[in-house]
């Protein structure tokens, strides 16, 4: 992923540039009212009138012109003026200079503030010859500091404000990031140590930076973690309490095929060892198929799919089983129906829901199956004519390992129509059972056309 796609680094380069700009615009303010606060009354105007006087009479003009090019790189606009005519060039704003002979007029000391940062003094100075002359200088704070030394004042004290903001901003960064991170090292830590339940949870909910996504993405491991481990614990209960019968069934007739008195009598038990060791395995397979299920592992594999078609071929594997129970199949599937997905998954899925319905369908039964093209999705039917399932245990009919109370009727191990859920699920879609009038339970899959 870019840097520059990363809404963590524009917080980073935002903050540092607000700081930044921050402490220029404060410091140049702070800068400037220190120095005026400071050195207000450093400038002694009669001296500065005496001296401009002294190097006027000791060199004339050009005395008095040097001298006013110190005064100027000091921060000062100084010069003498004699009968309203200035005696070295100096520079002023054109608005001074019109009210400069009103002010020369008064014939007295003047300190003025006609602008901000911008201080106007009119000196009157006797000089040894006799005659009046008057200092008229400009300076932009009373302080007699020179433009180096304000202007290193001015970068040491923004200098300062840059880190006290850049500290201020930097600590706003790490601590909007190391909260989130410190959750998910707590959580992951509780997580570690067994507490499944264990979640971010809330900690810059309303962000929307990586740090967030990732909370959330663990948050959504966590439940999917958490879903699983309870149900293959779920699983490894139910399968623990359905394999106690069979393995004592298994004992039982060991036992008693030890103690035969003949050959043909413990063949009969060894049979029957032999029906229960293959129930045994039929159900440790479609507990392993169900586990993988769980996993996550039909997400691959997919292609087109003609339900339609798939259901046909699974009805013909299926007729030399419904003529052994004398039941009849009969399928209605006009047209191709194309779904999305595993076909050896479906195949599965369709297989298990027909041979449930083979098996509690009453001799000289009839099992309907069909499919219809629906706008979005796939509605594929299988409804069988035997004793149904009561209200009460419809919501429990896809729970591994549940077997209702009508059960008894047919072998089996409560696992067909839970794999047939998980397959469903997997494909986006969604399976519904229900008692179809006229007595007979109807199963309903739902998937999205391709």
């Amino acid at each position: 992923m870019s840097p520059f796609k990363s809404s963590l680094y524009w917080r980073l380069l935002i903050s540092f540039c607000a700081a930044n700009l921050l402490a220029l615009l404060v410091g140049g303010f702070f800068t400037q009212r220190f120095i005026e606060f400071s050195t207000a009354v450093e400038i002694n105007w009669s001296a500065l009138a005496q001296g401009a006087d002294e190097a006027y009479e000791g060199g004339g003009t050009p005395a008095l012109a040097q001298w006013s090019m110190q005064q100027r790189r000091e921060g000062i606009e100084a010069t003498l003026f004699e009968n309203g005519r200035a005696l070295a060039p100096i520079r002023m704003p054109p608005a001074v200079l019109a009210a400069l002979p009103n002010w020369l007029e008064e014939q007295r000391d003047i300190v003025l503030q006609p602008w901000p940062n911008l201080y106007l003094a009119v000196q009157q100075v006797q000089g040894q010859d006799g005659k009046t002359r008057q200092l008229v200088a400009l300076s932009r704070t009373h302080s007699r500091l020179r433009p180096r030394t304000r202007q290193t004042l001015l970068l040491a004290v923004q200098g300062g404000l840059s880190l006290l903001f850049i500290g201020l901003a930097g600590w706003w960064v790490a601590r909007s990031v190391a909260r989130p991170v410190d959750a998910i090292r707590k959580a992951t830590r509780r997580m570690a140590a067994g507490e499944l339940s264990a979640r971010v949870d809330g900690q810059g909910r309303h962000a929307h930076d990586e740090l967030t996504h990732l909370a959330r993405d663990f948050d959504r491991m966590a439940e999917r973690i958490e879903a699983l481990v309870a149900h293959d614990r779920s699983v490894l209960q139910d399968l623990s309490h359905e394999l106690r019968s069979p393995l004592a069934r298994l004992h039982l007739i060991l036992d008693l095929a030890r103690r035969s008195r003949d050959a043909a009598e413990a063949n009969r038990y060894f049979e029957q060892a032999e029906q229960e060791i293959s129930r045994l395995d039929d159900m440790t397979g479609e507990m392993l198929a169900l586990s993988r299920l769980e996993g996550g592992i039909p997400g691959e594999n997919r292609e087109p799919v003609d339900l339609a078609a798939l259901l046909r071929e699974c009805v013909e594997r299926a007729a030399l089983e419904a003529q052994a129970r004398g039941v009849g199949l009969a399928i209605e599937a006009p047209a191709p129906a194309v779904v999305s997905g595993n076909p050896l998954l479906l195949e599965r899925a369709l297989e298990n829901l027909i041979a449930n319905a083979i098996k509690f369908s009453p001799t000289g039964g009839r099992v309907e199956l069909g499919v219809r093209q629906e706008a979005q999705q796939v509605a594929l039917s299988i409804r069988d004519h035997g004793p149904g399932v009561p209200e009460a245990e419809l919501a429990s009919l896809f729970r591994p390992l549940f077997r209702g109370s009508n059960a008894s009727r047919a072998d089996g191990h409560g696992l067909g129509l839970a794999i047939v859920q998980r397959v469903v699920r997997a494909h986006g879609g969604d399976v519904q059972a229900g008692n179809a009038e006229g007595g007979g339970l109807v199963v309903t899959l739902n998937l999205p056309t391709a």
